[in-house]
């Protein structure tokens, strides 16, 4: 793979995942029927007005979902979708392989005729983005098109609920929920001492460039506001002018940080960012606490599944 494109394929995930300025395993046709919830009662076809203010027959019990970036909530619902979200068949959310190894991926940005190929019976939109424009008729001439709740504010609880209201499988979202609320509060009390009173940060460095996650977003909000590790002040300065999860900061303005443990997701092995002196005088750095997770992780994504791996991840490390 050239530089050229590991930049652009990065340059789209930036994007992707709402960062900075706007906060399978096969290219076949095969598909895979989405799993009945039988959890709930039987479903009844509904109508629902989404998050652009459209009117939305749902079918009844939808069988080929596609969901482009929203794959986490559908397995966490039971649900395989028919397609899987890639950016240019290079890149998929790794963490969730286990349960969607054999779903073949469509590009991110969900071409007209790779949609009708697949010939779904629902599509979930991840953004009012995803359909500007007349996009939103293309989509709906294929299939039921509905936008879930999406916005700077929006968590994935609201997210979770909205798919679940509308694959009739609210039961089953509060279910989720329940447990992932189990397992915070079963890792604050068992680590109690090593996080009460012990703040960390996270950090993406892709390109030689550094991304810090913002207080009350993404693992930021789960970090800080549900297992209880104490808000370095650079973040907390740098998360007063965030609008998305992840915000830039220069490498200078690093040298302030001075969190007792650092959370890096690492996408660029070989920056020289790594061999720099203030990189290596921070304080978590030079105390051995550098947590270190690959793009593969699921530190970069937003969901409960994302949610309960990153819990795992910090459990490893605090043992």
């Amino acid at each position: 793979m050239t530089k050229r494109f590991q930049t652009k394929k990065w340059l789209a995930m930036l994007s992707l995942l709402s960062l900075v300025v706007l906060g399978a395993c096969s290219n076949s046709n095969e598909t895979t029927d989405s799993t009945a919830d039988t959890t709930t009662s039987a479903a009844v076809e509904t109508t629902l007005a989404d998050a652009a203010g459209n009117e939305v027959t749902i079918p009844a019990d939808p069988q080929r979902v596609i969901a482009s970036y929203l794959e986490d909530y559908l397995v966490a619902l039971d649900v395989t979708p028919v397609a899987q979200w890639t950016v240019g068949n290079d890149s998929d959310q790794a963490y969730l392989q286990d349960k969607l190894a054999d779903v073949p991926r469509i590009n991110y940005d969900l071409p007209y005729e790779d949609v009708l190929s697949y010939e779904p019976d629902l599509l979930l939109m991840d953004s009012n983005s995803m359909v500007e424009g007349d996009k939103y008729a293309q989509y709906s001439k294929i299939a039921p098109t509905y936008v879930v709740t999406n916005g700077e504010d929006v968590t994935w609880r609201d997210r979770l609920n909205d798919i679940a209201k509308v694959l009739h499988k609210e039961d089953q979202a509060k279910q989720v929920e329940t447990d992932y609320d189990d397992l915070v509060a079963s890792t604050k009390e068992t680590y109690a001492d090593k996080i009460e009173g012990k703040s960390v940060a996270v950090l993406w460095v892709v390109n030689n460039s550094a991304f810090m996650v913002a207080q009350t977003k993404s693992s930021g909000q789960l970090l800080y506001q549900e297992l209880g590790f104490s808000v370095p002040s650079l973040v907390t300065e740098i998360s007063e002018t965030a609008t998305a999860d992840w915000s830039a900061v220069s490498l200078e303005k690093l040298a302030e940080l001075d969190a007792d443990y650092l959370i890096l997701v690492n996408s660029d092995e070989g920056a020289d960012f790594f061999n720099d002196q203030v990189w290596q005088n921070l304080k978590a750095v030079k105390d051995g606490n550098l947590w270190e997770f690959g793009p593969e992780s699921s530190w970069l994504y937003n969901g409960p599944i994302a949610y309960t791996k990153m819990i795992e991840d910090i459990q490893s490390k605090l043992k």
